[in-house]
């Protein structure tokens, strides 16, 4: 019988909800010389991360899950980033890499220069799901769910080169793509795709799901309301805290909706048609044209950063992870 590798370095993930168990399950997959620990509160959420294989175990005691770890996947709504790293600073293997997965990147990164301890070294990051997973929680993870998609990475400029090679390699190990942007830069774009675009759909529904006229509107309800008052989460804690940590930038793009808007309304009220019929062309290639560049991921703008050193690599044996 052929002797079982021995999984040398552990890799820690604190959150095992649709994206943690998702990063776990890719994570599993092919050869490997790491051990992946899981944890999480809720007991429910452990015992099935374990079941489909998206953890090697799990740890219970948070401190438990993370004092031996090497990396550090924090898989956790902004809310609870804070008091995470507070509770497991003192406790950290020197030389550990920590990273997150939350949608701000500026908060959390001013957290962990503030609370870490200096040998552990900490890189922002968010994986841009592409695939809608609506109430998606452990249940929903997939080994495929980041695939192709962009990862947003946010180093700092002082942390240490072979500690973003680490992350580089969990993200190419997890089949996504590396995008490096400065925390602040991060925050600004992604209040336009992702904070405002919540912010429309609750908009939306508030202003027709909590009206007189939707006892007979929501009959007519089809796939286009749908679609547009889908969000990804079910969790209103979240997005209350997503949001106000980035207040700033949601209302700029707040006050830009709005002043789009008004023009909308002002081309319906003086019957503007080709005003209308020449906007929602322009959208609409320029929907397509972003929907042709996300399938093949030739954005034509950054270069990659090159990834090829060393680094911890051969702790990990993270690599590029296998095809099916």
């Amino acid at each position: 019988m052929a002797k079982e590798k021995t999984k040398n370095a552990q890799i820690t993930i604190v959150g095992l909800g649709l994206i943690g168990s998702s990063i776990g399950k890719a994570l599993c997959q092919g050869d490997r010389t790491f051990e992946v620990v899981g944890h999480d509160r809720d007991p429910k959420v452990t015992a099935t991360a374990r079941k489909i294989g998206a953890v090697d175990r799990t740890e219970w005691n948070l401190i438990q899950a993370c004092e031996k770890a090497d990396l550090i996947i924090l898989a956790l709504p902004v809310t609870a980033i804070r008091e995470t790293l507070e509770a497991i600073a003192e406790d950290l293997k020197p030389g550990c890499v920590i990273t997150d997965t939350a949608s701000i990147k500026v908060p959390v990164l001013q957290w962990a220069e503030e609370l870490l301890p200096p040998h552990a070294y900490f890189i922002g990051g968010d994986p841009i799901v592409s695939t809608s997973v609506e109430g998606g929680g452990v249940d929903a993870a997939s080994a495929d769910l980041l695939r192709n998609a962009v990862y947003c990475l946010c180093p700092t400029s002082t942390v240490s080169p072979d500690a973003v090679r680490v992350v580089s390699d969990l993200v190419s190990r997890v089949g996504a793509q590396p995008l490096f942007l400065d925390a602040a830069e991060h925050d600004g774009l992604t209040a336009g795709v992702d904070h405002l675009p919540s912010i429309v759909a609750a908009a939306l529904l508030e202003v027709t799901a909590l009206s007189t006229p939707w006892r007979e509107m929501r009959k007519l309800a089809g796939g286009q309301y749908q679609s547009v008052t889908n969000l990804m989460s079910n969790d209103p804690e979240a997005y209350r805290e997503a949001v106000l940590a980035n207040k700033e930038n949601v209302i700029h793009w707040i006050d830009a909706l709005i002043a789009n808007l008004q023009l909308w309304r002002q081309r319906v009220s003086e019957g503007q048609g080709d005003a209308l019929e020449e906007t929602f062309q322009r959208v609409f290639e320029a929907r397509d044209q972003w929907l042709r560049q996300k399938a093949t991921q030739q954005w034509e703008e950054r270069e990659p950063i090159d990834t090829s050193g060393l680094g911890w690599r051969s702790l990990f044996g993270l690599g590029r992870r296998p095809r099916k």
